[in-house]
Parts: C-alpha cells; sequence; structure tokens
C-alpha cells in the first residue's frame, strides 16, 4: 500500500527500506518510550512519486548517463544540475496534500526540524552521517514542502554522489525518506558515544555538550565539554570543561535559528549539572541496550520541558568506525605475565607442593 507519511509511532527498523535509517530510528525510540520530540515520516513513496510523475527519474539519468565520477568538475556541474531539476518540479498533489495534512495535525505553524534519512545511511556498513541536508525552526506548511523537496535535491550532492559510486552504493536506486519533527528549544545538547571514540573502550560513555542546540557540536564549531562515564557504576571518572563562545538558538520572530555569543559568566562554566551528565549516558546505555550494538546518539535539554522530563533523544546511530574493527586477542599484561613465570618455575610440571 502506498503511504506517502507514516508517524513515527507505526515506524521501525522493519520500515528502513521506506522511512531511511534516521526515520526507522526515530520510530524505534518511539515505539520503545524513549522520550522522543513527535514527528512523522514522508516516505520513500513519496520521493519515488516525484521522480515518476514529474519526470524526474528520466532528467536524473540523462544527467548521470553523461557524469564522470572521476573528474571534479565533470561532477560538480551534475550535482548542480540535478540539484537545479529536483528543486524545480512541483511535488504530485496526493504527495503535497498528505504532508500538508499531518503537518496542519501537529499544530499551526509549529516550528520543526526537516531532517534528510536516505535508505543506506545509518547502516553499520555504511556511515551517511551529515551527507544530506537538515533544516531547523522551519515554520509553515510552504516551507516545511520547500525543504522537502531541498533534502531530495541533497542526495546529489558532488560529495554525496561520489560516495556512493566509490561504494558501488548506485545513484538513483538509493532513495531519500525524510523526517518531519517538532522543533527543540534546546538549553543544552549534544551527542553521546557508548564507547571510548579514542580507544574503542566499551566500558566507557563519552559525552560531548554545550549551550543551545547541538549542531555546532557535530560540525565542530564549539568545542564542547567532555565527560567521561564508567557505564556500569554510572560515575563520571573524567571530565573538560572548555570556552564555548557561540550556542545556536531561535530566533523566533525571523522563524529561524541564529548564532549568539554565550556571555562571560557561562562560557567556562560547566553547561551541565552532574545529575543531567549521569541522565545523558543512561539514556545512551538503554538505546545500546535497545540498538544491540554501540551507539552514537544526539540528545538535547528541552527549556520548554519541566525538569526530570526535558532530556530527549533526537537520533540513535550504530557507531561506525571501531565497530567495524576485529575483536583483538586478549593481552597479557606484564605483570600477570611475570607472575605466571615466577609460578611456573616455583612449581614445575609435575612437581608437587
Amino acid at each position: 500500500m502506498t503511504a506517502f507519511t507514516l508517524p513515527f509511532e507505526q515506524i521501525g527498523t522493519k520500515d528502513h527500506a521506506r522511512v531511511g535509517g534516521k526515520c526507522a530510528s526515530l520510530g524505534e525510540m518511539t515505539q520503545a518510550g524513549v522520550a522522543v520530540p513527535t514527528g512523522f515520516a514522508v516516505t520513500t513513496d513519496a520521493y519515488v512519486a516525484m521522480l515518476d510523475e514529474t519526470g524526474l527519474r528520466a532528467e536524473i539519468e540523462a544527467q548521470l548517463a553523461s557524469t564522470k565520477f572521476d573528474d571534479v568538475l565533470s561532477l560538480e556541474r551534475s550535482a548542480q544540475a540535478i540539484q537545479i531539476r529536483c528543486r524545480s518540479h512541483k511535488m504530485p498533489d496526493a504527495v503535497d496534500a498528505a504532508i500538508r495534512a499531518d503537518y496542519a495535525a501537529m499544530g499551526e505553524d509549529l516550528p520543526v526540524a526537516v531532517r534528510s534519512s536516505a535508505t543506506a545511511e545509518d547502516l553499520p556498513d555504511a556511515s551517511f552521517a551529515g551527507q544530506q541536508d537538515t533544516y531547523l525552526w522551519v515554520v509553515g506548511a510552504d516551507t516545511v514542502i520547500e525543504h522537502i523537496r531541498d533534502c531530495w535535491a541533497s542526495l546529489f550532492t558532488a560529495r554525496a554522489m561520489k560516495y556512493r559510486h566509490d561504494h558501488d552504493l548506485g545513484q538513483i536506486d538509493v532513495l531519500m525518506s525524510v523526517a518531519v519533527q517538532k522543533m527543540v528549544n534546546a538549553q543544552t545538547a549534544g551527542v553521546a558515544m557508548t564507547l571510548d571514540p579514542l580507544t574503542g573502550d566499551r566500558t566507557r560513555i563519552v559525552i560531548d555538550a554545550s549551550y543551545g542546540l547541538g549542531e555546532l557540536v557535530v560540525s565542530g564549531i564549539v568545542t564542547p565539554d567532555n565527560f567521561t562515564v564508567e557505564k556500569i557504576l554510572m560515575e563520571v571518572i573524567d571530565r573538560k570543561i572548555s570556552d564555548k563562545h557561540v550556542e545556536l538558538v531561535p530566533d523566533v520572530v525571523a522563524k529561524t535559528t541564529v548564532e549568539r555569543e554565550v556571555e562571560a559568566a557561562r562560557r567556562q562554566a560547566q553547561c551541565l549539572t552532574d545529575a543531567q551528565v549521569i541522565a545523558v549516558a543512561q539514556l545512551a546505555k538503554a538505546l545500546e541496550r535497545l540498538n544491540k550494538c554501540p551507539q552514537d546518539v544526539e540528545w538535547a535539554f528541552d527549556a520548554d520541558l519541566p525538569e526530570g522530563e526535558n532530556l530527549v533523544a533526537l537520533q540513535s546511530r550504530p557507531e561506525t568506525v571501531w565497530s567495524q574493527k576485529p575483536a583483538e586477542p586478549a593481552k597479557t599484561s606484564f605483570s600477570t605475565g611475570m607472575m605466571g613465570m615466577v609460578g611456573a618455575l616455583n612449581n614445575p610440571v609435575g612437581s608437587k607442593k
């Protein structure tokens, strides 16, 4: 059955082919009772309808046929041409109507995030994080529609096209779903990894945090506060507090987000309490248990929600670096090895005490 939109409550990993990695994860978390901002997925059925009912598929295929993927200029020209074609076509009426109906059901002119969710992203062996677009604090149905089309177009950036070419993923075969999700008024936000990204140590949870929305942390514009939590005891065992000079916050009047300088009193202060650090660690650990593998979690504390209920999960994806490395054989420490040698000398094989 064709469904151009599906609420998070009705989707999960079984729907990956229709809603992509990001939306599938949001659906799984929602169904598991994790606090996730409400929203819906614009399915790959909507994208396929756009391709086939507007003639866009044929236009893209014609452009791809003349693309030289190892020629930077050829690739960039093709990428720009395809993106222009994606944005120039009007959505099929049925797709447009479905999106407007679901957006209206969320509330009148509710600020939302419009987030790409390609079918080849967020898999343990295909790290697509950051390859496609996300738009924040989007207000109004017309603007939501426009940015969904922008997300579809972002499948065809030169970088994304080259990645798919080099990994034999196909070009037009990779489909795009889009998440439309209630915007978070983030007081603080960041990422948490359920292993140490430097060493691969799975007994640690490492958290990066800063003021405002987490995009400045993910993009590296802000050096965040960094916390290491022991996963079993749930204790903070290391912390590095940084000079967090800027934050990304909503401008309600302009209906957008803006970078704002952080005042001196907050810049070098710890942006999370220790209790909040542990709450983030517990959330990340629960998501690792839910997904049965190490996770890379995006989270935020929503200023509009009451204390104790204000931690929300924005995304959880498989960790893609250490998870792909074969496990190394256990190493005997120097001291353990020496003890064994001493024991062997004192008690040769066949001897009796």
